[in-house]
């Protein structure tokens, strides 16, 4: 679980920083778009507010946002192993988005349970009432704020893709939580011997800096005292 050697992780990780933010702008259309086209319709007339559908897409919209943001911390640490700070910022980070991202996958898999269980009439809340019961399947003739047709086929359209992104999102956010871990020899990851390399890797670069500019001083003075050199 916490394989990660200076060879081969630094390009796994910034491959899988890569798929984040592609994946976390995917994730944040097809938010928008259901948020736009049918969201925002039906959390506002008469207080009638569809809990389930605001905060799955909130949350959806949100994640999307959050792993964009993990991705391109992934991407900046797989450049510098060594750095604390980025150590600590892909460890929150990932921890954070794989939390939001698996809460929306199971907020947007019960939206979707709620809608298919109930015709989808939670779609058509800002629809004037009627004496026959309104659903989004086999909507009657009331007026409706917007555009009723197929409009729960295209929600469901783009809440399953919706759903399995966030899935997407949590393991690969996940994967990056262990790679801080095995950075900082935490955890499961404490026997990993990734954070001893790194500190011996520095401290060679560190003894190389430092005998370049002997070096490179003694020459300076050689030729201070030396003129004809």
């Amino acid at each position: 679980m916490c394989t990660f050697d200076l060879e081969q992780g630094p390009g796994r990780l910034m491959k899988k920083g890569l798929s984040l933010i592609l994946v976390g702008h995917i994730n944040f259309i097809l938010g928008a778009i259901v948020h736009g086209n049918v969201l925002r319709h039906i959390s506002k007339p008469n207080q009638h507010i569809t809990t389930e559908y605001t905060a799955a897409n909130i949350i959806s919209v949100t994640s999307g946002l959050l792993s964009i943001a993990t991705g391109i911390i992934a991407i900046v640490v797989s450049r510098n192993l060594s750095v604390l700070k980025l150590q600590i910022g892909l460890l929150i980070g990932s921890f954070l988005n794989a939390l939001l991202s698996a809460a929306c996958s199971f907020g947007l898999i019960w939206a979707i349970s709620l809608t298919v269980a109930y015709d989808g009439r939670g779609l058509m809340q800002g629809c004037n009432e009627s004496v026959v019961p309104i659903n989004a399947r086999a909507p009657v003739n009331v007026q409706c704020p917007f555009d009723t047709t197929r409009i729960y086929d295209t929600t469901l359209a783009l809440w399953i893709p919706c759903a399995v992104l966030a899935a997407v999102e949590a393991g690969l956010s996940v994967w990056c939580f262990i790679v801080g871990l095995t950075l900082r020899g935490l955890g499961p990851c404490s026997n990993s011997y990734i954070k001893e390399q790194l500190e011996a890797e520095a401290l060679t670069s560190g003894n190389t800096a430092d005998t370049e500019f002997s070096t490179q001083g003694q020459s300076l003075i050689g030729q201070r005292f030396n003129p004809e050199a």
